[in-house]
């Protein structure tokens, strides 16, 4: 299927960023290589500046709407948070590119576009730390653990995927998100979520 304009632009500058860094690049150099005009480019993107963030909104809202499906698609802590975890850790497989150059050069981000950026990410991070702590409240997950300090552990833990993970490695992704879920559900979880856990074969045995 042909591709549109958009879409051309948008593969395009995710090359050249990658090769050249965002400063690297121009938006003659971005229509030059699409196979486009700069009317072509502007019709679509106002800057080069909103293309950036176009790239990081790509795999948030992917991220975030996987997340809200598996928090209703389940009913209980432990099912949500392996579900979001799934989907959590395969944005990095599914989008290598796009997240690699927007967390190499978001500095870049205008301030607007950092507000609405920041403002996804929250909705992320609230709707992971309520998993967090009705799983506490359930006695599934461990109360002694401070349910933002878990969170932000996990977050910090599977964004930094983006740096090492080669499609092309010894493991899959399905085999490194195996992985990771047993050591986040083993971290955290009581005697009675250890239960579950492995019920649902959610852990490496």
């Amino acid at each position: 299927m042909k591709k549109s304009v958009k879409e051309r632009i948008l593969e395009t500058s995710l090359h050249l960023f990658q090769e050249h860094g965002y400063h690297g690049v121009t938006v003659d150099k971005i229509v030059l290589e699409a196979g486009t005009s700069k009317g072509g480019f502007y019709h679509n993107y106002k800057s080069k500046d909103e293309l950036l963030y176009e790239i990081h909104d790509v795999f948030i809202s992917y991220v975030i709407e996987k997340a809200e499906l598996s928090y209703t698609e389940n009913k209980t802590p432990i099912s949500r948070l392996s579900a979001i975890l799934n989907s959590f850790i395969k944005v990095f497989d599914m989008y290598k590119p796009y997240i690699t150059v927007f967390y190499e050069e978001s500095a870049y981000l205008n301030h607007e576009f950092k507000k609405v950026i920041n403002e996804k990410r929250d909705r992320y991070r609230k709707l992971l730390e309520k998993v967090i702590v009705e799983g506490q409240e359930s006695g599934d997950f461990r109360n002694e653990l401070p349910a933002n300090i878990v969170t932000m552990a996990i977050i910090g833990m599977i964004n930094w995927t983006y740096k090492w993970f080669k499609q092309d490695g010894p493991m899959t992704m399905e085999e490194i998100t195996a992985i990771f879920k047993d050591l986040i559900l083993r971290s955290i979880v009581t005697e009675q979520g250890l239960v579950e856990a492995k019920q649902l074969n959610q852990l490496i045995e």
